[in-house]
């Protein structure tokens, strides 16, 4: 049911998939963060040249997909967050990389070819 709320065009070009009602939740309680993601999926094209470019920094895909999102008009800003963990009432710090695009307690992050450590550390920093 949750996946209805995505447009039939954007279902038809992506193939989605959802956890814990997700898209009801962003359709409900974060209305403007989910037009911003619906409408930078439907802006944007899969280039075979963005396919094709060497790694060694962010990928054409990245760039654009933050560039779309971080227009100061929508407001999405990389952010970091600072994470404790507490081990016998001392706080231990647990560093984590910033998530790309965040607004209102939504983040999107967007990798490509991620390398597994790295794709485990973005969950966990996630579900953090």
């Amino acid at each position: 049911m949750g996946l209805d709320l995505i447009p039939r065009a954007l279902r038809k070009k992506y193939q989605f998939d959802e956890r814990h009602h997700a898209c009801a939740i962003l359709a409900t309680d974060f209305q403007n963060e989910f037009k911003d993601i619906l409408e930078c999926l439907d802006w944007f094209r899969l280039k075979r040249s963005h396919i094709l470019a060497p790694g060694g920094g962010k990928s054409p895909i990245s760039v654009a997909i933050d560039a779309f999102l971080q227009n100061p008009s929508r407001g999405w800003k990389p952010k970091s967050f600072d994470i404790h963990i507490v081990v016998d009432g001392s706080p231990i710090p647990t560093p984590t990389h910033k998530i790309d695009n965040f607004k209102n307690r939504i983040g999107v992050e967007v990798e490509w070819n991620n390398k597994t450590e790295f794709y485990d550390r973005d969950l966990n920093n996630f579900r953090l």
